[in-house]
């Protein structure tokens, strides 16, 4: 949309990615139909959309409160879940409407079989090394590491991974949302690394969808005088496509809201451009360049 004075332009690749689509969606049914919905965790890292979903009457809760809540319904989120959350459900009657990202899903599969694979061929010399790159305490790797009953090591950097075992295989797996960069620099180390008598295969388990929102992040950053990157700060995801837009363009500014506009960052510019994570829904990003476009 253009106003008189400043350009603004909403990036068309940005908004809410297919597995967030999909698990809002599922939401927005169950609560049409009434009755109590919960959903274990935030549904998605944005304190905006979450706040819209909970006048709906979608109410997060914990782990612990999992616990104590018996012949109820309750959501998962696109992140996905350990074994133990769908037992836990089965105990307490619990009826689970799962909204995994099939994505996350595939790869859960994946790391599940990989590690059973390893028990059965595990000899006298040692054990295979699941690893995976992601962010420790995250709720997918938490999903992802219950596939392996909590062996699987998480790496973060460099530096953890200088702490393997190269004299023993090891399966490289990477969380959804990660840099395709940084995995590939693990890769390269793992390479350089390994014993010439152990396995070393790596798994491009990274998301496209999301995965190519960092070339064309990147190229919007470059087209504007000022960049408002609307996401939660919750975000993984949104994180590491801010650095992104920061880098290409340093008058990049992260937001979660249009109230946190500072209508100063606008002199002297052209042309806005707004942007959000996968977590950012459409309608936040909007109401950012209505302030604007009120405010100039």
């Amino acid at each position: 949309m253009l106003s008189e004075r400043l350009q603004i332009e909403i990036d068309e690749g940005s908004g809410f990615c297919f597995g967030v689509t999909t698990a809002i969606k599922k939401a927005e049914e169950e609560l049409a139909k009434g009755g109590s919905l919960y959903c274990l965790g935030d549904i998605v890292h944005n304190g905006m959309e979450v706040e819209r979903l909970h006048a709906m009457g979608l109410v997060t809760i914990t782990h612990d409160d999992l616990k104590r809540l018996h012949d109820v319904k309750v959501l998962l989120r696109a992140h996905g879940e350990p074994p133990e959350t769908y037992e836990l459900a089965r105990q307490n009657n619990i009826e689970i409407i799962d909204a995994t990202c099939p994505v996350v899903l595939q790869l859960q599969r994946r790391i599940k079989r990989q590690y059973e694979n390893s028990l059965v061929e595990m000899s006298s010399e040692g054990h295979a090394q699941i690893v995976i790159f992601g962010k420790n305490g995250h709720a997918e790797v938490l999903g992802l590491v219950g596939q392996t009953k909590g062996n699987a090591i998480v790496v973060e950097n460099i530096e953890d991974v200088k702490r393997l075992d190269f004299n023993h295989d090891i399966y490289l797996y990477s969380q959804t949302t990660k840099s395709l960069d940084e995995f590939h620099r693990i890769i390269q180390y793992i390479q350089a690394h390994i014993s010439p008598s152990a396995t070393f295969k790596s798994f491009d388990t990274i998301c496209r969808q999301v995965a190519n929102r960092m070339p064309n992040i990147a190229s919007f950053a470059t087209r504007h005088d000022l960049v408002l990157f609307v996401s939660g700060r919750k975000s993984s995801n949104g994180r590491v496509l801010f650095n992104e837009c920061r880098s290409v363009n340093p008058n990049s500014h992260q937001i979660e809201s249009a109230c946190e506009i500072d209508m100063s960052w606008t002199q002297g510019v052209k042309t806005v451009g707004i942007c959000g994570a996968t977590s950012t829904p459409k309608w936040l990003m909007e109401e950012c360049r209505d302030y604007l476009v009120l405010h100039q």
